[in-house]
């Protein structure tokens, strides 16, 4: 097992009323991954320096930490990149 701390943008066109339930749906499958969760803030929406090729001038940020196996990442992160409503997510080991 190993530290591991996994940003996310998510994206809501505007509206922060999503945000519980897509924090949700992103820990939900790192648990179901055999993830053990330390921490998760929601940083809050921030403004991009340019726009993305959506013309989105803006993200919602959630920052977790976690405790996983190395190949728990590639699983998690193959399942969240079929949501649309998550943007970007990247990972890091601490």
């Amino acid at each position: 097992m190993r530290n591991y701390e996994g940003i996310y943008v998510l994206n809501l066109q505007g509206s922060e009323e999503g945000v519980d339930d897509l924090v949700s749906v992103i820990t939900t499958e790192l648990e179901a991954e055999g993830a053990k969760l330390k921490q998760v803030d929601r940083v809050g929406r921030k403004e991009f320096a340019y726009e993305n090729h959506a013309k989105q001038k803006h993200g919602y940020y959630v920052q977790c930490q976690f405790e996983a196996e190395p190949d728990a990442i590639e699983k998690v992160r193959g399942k969240l990149s079929l949501n649309d409503d998550i943007q970007l997510q990247h990972y890091q080991v601490r």
